[in-house]
């Protein structure tokens, strides 16, 4: 039988854990919503990702954005029209707490992109974010991005299988 104190610990660590897994999905769901977000170009569903203060560090040849105002403004009027279509693929991603409500992680992302004159691109990087809860919502609070290379891929095409 257990005492009422060892009850309250089991209880407690077993709400704990299940925070933290209910916490891991939801940062996973903001590493889908960039990628889902920027390539549909479902500018809310990516926007819905970062705090207000947020800082986004691309880098070259992009540069840096602080706040949701200027990521927003990096996206509508550099990123969107340097891009005709791009498709991001981000893969093992490592969450580690520092407390209940901040994280970090790292993960790594493949994009294959066309530019509007239909230069093909290969992208490769790492994300390195810092995420916090507030009002007991994730989001990202730094993404530094570490471009590993940006490549064209002279004479490929991006095309629909029904265009041949």
């Amino acid at each position: 039988m257990r005492t009422t104190g060892e009850t309250d610990t089991l209880i407690n660590d077993l709400l704990r854990r299940v925070d933290e897994l209910e916490s891991r999905t939801a940062i996973r769901d903001l590493i889908s919503d960039y990628c889902l977000g920027f390539d549909s170009r479902d500018l809310d569903r990516f926007m819905g990702i970062w705090h207000r203060d947020a800082v986004w560090e691309i880098g070259p040849p992009f540069g840096s954005f602080s706040g949701s105002a200027a990521i927003r403004s990096a996206v509508q009027d550099v990123l969107f029209p340097a891009w005709r279509e791009t498709h991001h693929l981000a893969s093992n991603l490592r969450i580690e707490f520092t407390d209940p409500d901040r994280a970090w992680g790292v993960c790594n992302v493949d994009c294959m992109g066309a530019t509007p004159d239909d230069v093909v691109q290969m992208i490769s990087a790492s994300y390195r974010d810092d995420f916090e809860r507030r009002e007991r919502r994730w989001r990202i609070k730094c993404r530094v991005v570490t471009i590993h290379y940006f490549n064209p891929i002279p004479g490929a095409r991006m095309s629909s299988p029904a265009a041949g």
